[in-house]
């Protein structure tokens, strides 16, 4: 083998992770003293057979003998295709790794049944509530109280920052049950002030970017596990292959013959979407932004419909995007051009997204999640981000894809874009090849972190 990994104590917080990866041996105390960051940390690999068996070793052990019940507290909005993701990636990470455990989805309050459908088509017995626990200790419905009562584990799963933080620190006053954090940013202007409380009483926290997890370790956080783990859109694998057969014959698009590209503004403009006022500020920063923003975008097209055979699909990741791909690329586009572009103008649920993205021969644009999703499917996806987004983008790196993620606040990088589009269009094998390292990458850090999650349940 490879490596293993051994759980050495009955308590989380002694656990010692031991690895070989490759002929490196490592022994690695939870809470360590903060190391330097690269794939090779504690978290970078194991065999998947000896993890496969730890896991399945320890959850049998969990609650006197029953299967682990675990409450995932996810679903945070379904304007956006990628927000959608996180929940049915991680509810498939845990199918595959902890096969006996129970989970319940603990959802926000705007889950729409569309979604809750989409979601039980992959998840049939999967039961969804919704609510909030009260000043007072009571759950403001009674599924919410069954669930709570029910459950021995809150897993807070993956996300911008920690999104839930008043429901989770409600559980650990109220319910009292141990809790976990699963990939999600920290630090950014998302992040709320009454996190600091809730990370300390955690058993684990995984970070998505190395960035927020180099910060939580200056921060003295009482956690006993504070590391990376991938977004858990990673393992998304929702499909509507009907649906993306159709679109892509009512089209002319022949799979493998496809690029997707996915524009995005700097701020998304929920007001559009949402009934909320208009952030005038933000609305001026996205205007005078815009041109130079999709510049890098509308260059790729050019090349890539000019070089080669593929041609271009024009699509969203959230709701405003139909439009800011119409306005900023496609009617800014030649005719020789235009006429191998497509233009989507209707918004799409994950799973015909995903199904769309497996025909194509990769991706790139301005947002995050379709490119993830993409790589958990080992599909080619070039990332473009600026400082408005957050420092999610930096996974790229810790997966080895940093040649494909591009900071457009550089004009440098922003000039280099068409040249990587037109590299991953004119050697698809290649590109391929490179997705499927990556996928390998975030799999061993997904075994590795659902191992423990397993040792927690017990």
């Amino acid at each position: 083998m490879r490596g293993c990994l051994k759980l050495e104590s009955d308590h989380l917080d002694q656990i010692t992770l031991v690895r070989s990866w490759p002929k490196v041996h490592r022994s690695v105390q939870l809470n360590p003293t903060p190391h330097p960051l690269n794939r090779r940390t504690f978290l970078a690999s194991a065999s998947a057979a000896a993890l496969v068996t730890a896991l399945r070793a320890a959850v049998p052990n969990a609650s006197a003998g029953r299967a682990p019940r675990i409450l995932l507290r996810s679903s945070w909005q379904i304007v956006n295709i990628g927000d959608i993701a996180h929940t049915p990636g991680v509810l498939a990470l845990i199918e595959k790794y902890l096969p006996s455990a129970e989970v319940r989805l603990w959802a926000s309050a705007d889950l729409s049944e569309e979604v809750m459908a989409m979601e039980h088509r992959r998840f049939p017995q999967l039961q969804i509530v919704k609510g909030t626990i009260g000043a007072n200790g009571k759950a403001s419905n009674p599924a919410l109280a069954d669930a709570l009562a029910w459950t021995d584990f809150l897993l807070h799963g993956s996300g911008p920052s920690l999104v839930a933080a008043k429901d989770v620190a409600a559980f650990a006053k109220h319910v009292g049950k141990p809790y976990g954090v699963y990939g999600i940013t920290h630090g950014s202007f998302l992040s709320a002030g009454d996190d600091r409380a809730v990370m300390d009483g955690a058993r684990f926290i995984f970070f998505r970017d190395e960035p927020s997890l180099k910060l939580a370790r200056t921060q003295s956080i009482k956690s006993p596990l504070l590391d990376f783990a991938p977004d858990g859109a990673f393992a998304c694998d929702l499909a509507n292959d009907s649906a993306a057969d159709a679109f892509l014959a009512a089209h002319d698009l022949v799979p493998g013959q496809f690029l997707c590209c996915i524009p995005r503004l700097r701020y998304t403009p929920y007001w559009l979407i949402r009934n909320t006022p208009k952030d005038e500020k933000r609305h001026a920063h996205n205007e005078a932004k815009k041109v130079a923003d999709h510049a890098p975008l509308l260059a790729a097209i050019n090349v890539v419909v000019r070089e080669t055979k593929l041609k271009i699909l024009l699509c969203p990741e959230d709701k405003t995007q139909m439009a800011v791909g119409k306005e900023m690329l496609y009617d800014r586009l030649p005719a020789d051009v235009k006429s191998r572009v497509i233009w989507r103008e209707k918004f799409w649920l994950t799973d015909e997204a995903l199904s769309t993205y497996r025909r194509s021969a990769g991706l790139f644009g301005h947002e995050m999640h379709s490119p993830i999703m993409s790589i958990g499917q080992g599909i080619p996806a070039i990332v473009c981000r600026w400082a408005e987004q957050t420092s999610k983008g930096d996974m790229w790196r810790t997966i080895g894809l940093g040649d494909w993620l591009f900071d457009l606040d550089q004009p440098e990088q922003a000039q280099r874009v068409a040249e990587a589009v037109l590299a991953l269009a004119k050697d698809p094998a290649t590109a391929r090849a490179k997705a499927t390292r990556a996928r390998v990458v975030v799999e061993r850090y997904q075994r590795d972190t659902m191992a423990v999650l397993a040792r927690a349940l017990t």
